[in-house]
């Protein structure tokens, strides 16, 4: 992420009364633009895989003001679970504000509008969040809380994957709310590109599946996390991360054939797994 700046130079003047100038450097643009481009070797969302253990590309674009006001798009190639109705893409479109709070302190409250072009209706929906970060030494936390009210795209509209698979509705047309909260933590680890980094989270929903044979908190109540760290080099980051969640097989079972690597009903798409991603910042 480059903030660019314009630096200009004042001539010294050649009298002898008359004092040099130092180096006056311009304010920041107003507007910024930012991205970033990912390989993955799995897109997991929350600790289950939209791609269905596969690897993912992703890209996402930032216009930021000096105000603190912010939109943005990200998106990603998906498969298996995250078909939603046949669609391959997600899109997310992002509102926020940024506003600081100290010098170590940041409150970030926004809107993301997931978008599942060219599956099923019914299948996008919206999710605000707000996410406070404060930094200590080289440490950094945050703490967020995102929530989804009651859209159709998240209620019950099958009881199990096998109703989904036939393609029975149970409760067509029903609507839920998600509520999902995270810890993270991020250490840089002194003389090394390294950073550490920690996620815990846990999400409330409804457990069943929704009009796309997924759902946004599969089983309704359960936790992820997540440890691993980056490796920087100028503008790209190497991230290893180890992803699991609390998701048994036996709990999850209900959503079979829909909840399985390769849609087979044999596997999970939420156990623990090591994922590895590459990120070129822009």
């Amino acid at each position: 992420m480059y903030d660019l700046r314009r630096v200009a130079l004042l001539g010294v003047f050649a009298a002898a009364a008359t004092p040099a100038f130092a180096q006056d450097t311009a304010p920041p643009a107003p507007v910024t633009v930012t991205g970033a481009v990912t390989l993955a070797t799995d897109y997991r969302l929350r600790g289950v895989s939209q791609s269905d253990k596969d690897g993912a590309i992703q890209g996402g674009l930032t216009i930021a003001h000096q105000s603190g006001v912010y939109v943005g798009a990200w998106g990603s190639n998906l498969s298996g679970w995250g078909t939603f109705g046949g669609s391959n893409m997600e899109l997310d479109l992002i509102g926020g504000y940024k506003h600081k709070l100290a010098d170590n302190a940041t409150l970030d409250v926004g809107l993301t509008w997931y978008m599942y072009p060219g599956g099923a209706s019914k299948t996008d929906y919206a999710e605000g969040f707000a996410k406070l970060s404060g930094t200590t030494g080289p440490a950094t936390l945050t703490a967020s809380v995102f929530y989804a009210p009651s859209q159709q795209a998240l209620g019950k509209w099958y009881r199990t994957g096998a109703d989904a698979a036939a393609g029975v509705y149970t409760d067509a047309g029903d609507k839920e709310d998600n509520l999902y909260l995270t810890g993270d933590g991020a250490v840089a680890i002194a003389g090394t590109p390294l950073t550490a980094k920690a996620h815990i989270g846990h999400s409330w929903g409804n457990d069943g599946l929704g009009p796309n044979a997924t759902s946004a908190a599969p089983t309704g109540d359960y936790w992820d996390w997540s440890l691993g760290a980056d490796a920087t080099y100028k503008n790209l980051t190497l991230n290893v991360s180890y992803v699991d969640t609390d998701i048994t097989r036996r709990s999850a079972a209900y959503l079979q054939p829909s909840f399985s690597h390769g849609q087979d009903g044999t596997g999970s798409i939420a156990d623990g797994t090591i994922v590895a991603s590459l990120t070129a910042a822009f």
